[in-house]
This record gives structure tokens, C-alpha cells and sequence, in this order.
């Protein structure tokens, strides 16, 4: 489970504690796997970032609160993805998100 990154409230929708949006890429052989949580309460954003290493041990990170008009802009791309799952996509709202990046 994920907690608001401002007060500590455990966030995601349903019993599994979903995010609002994910996507997935390939970088660099790395896979990346974003996942936005928003807080009703304080009206931020919470970033959990996977990086599951080709070579290496795995890492998670949650970022420090996001603005919501910055996190409701990001959610928006995503949802513009057909395929956010899939860590091979390359459809424009991935190549975007990821900054041109992808294997």
C-alpha cells in the first residue's frame, strides 16, 4: 500500500489500493513502472516509481508531493495511452511522458 506522500494517508482505489493511472517503459534495459496515487484530502499526488534493474537489485521510490495541476496533467497523458501496461509501447503519450528515452 501506498501513503500520501503530505499526510500519511493510505491511498488506491479498491481492496488492492490501485493507482489512478500507471504506465510501464524499457529503459536502457531497465524497466520503469509509474504509479500516481492521489489524495483526496490534500489534493496532491504521490509518485511511486519501480525500477526493476537488468543488472542490479530493484528499486522503489515515492516522490515528495506533486501539485495537483501537474498530476492531473500527467494522469491526462497517460490515459491517452492505449497500452500503459506494456513497457514496450511507443505510442506518442509514452514517447512524451518518457522524454524519448525508450529502448
Amino acid at each position: 500500500m501506498v501513503s500520501c506522500s503530505k499526510c500519511g494517508k493510505t491511498l488506491g482505489e479498491g481492496e488492492h489500493g490501485a493507482p489512478v493511472a500507471r504506465i510501464c517503459a524499457s529503459i536502457m534495459g531497465d524497466e520503469y513502472i509509474e504509479s500516481w496515487y492521489f489524495c483526496d484530502g490534500c489534493e496532491v499526488y504521490t509518485l511511486e516509481d519501480y525500477r526493476d534493474r537488468f543488472s542490479g537489485e530493484d528499486k522503489v521510490s515515492v516522490r515528495d508531493p506533486i501539485d495537483k495541476a501537474i498530476g492531473d496533467a500527467k494522469v491526462a497523458l497517460i490515459r491517452q495511452c492505449p497500452k500503459p501496461n506494456s513497457k514496450r509501447c511507443r505510442c506518442p503519450a509514452h514517447r512524451e511522458y518518457f522524454g524519448g528515452w525508450l529502448d
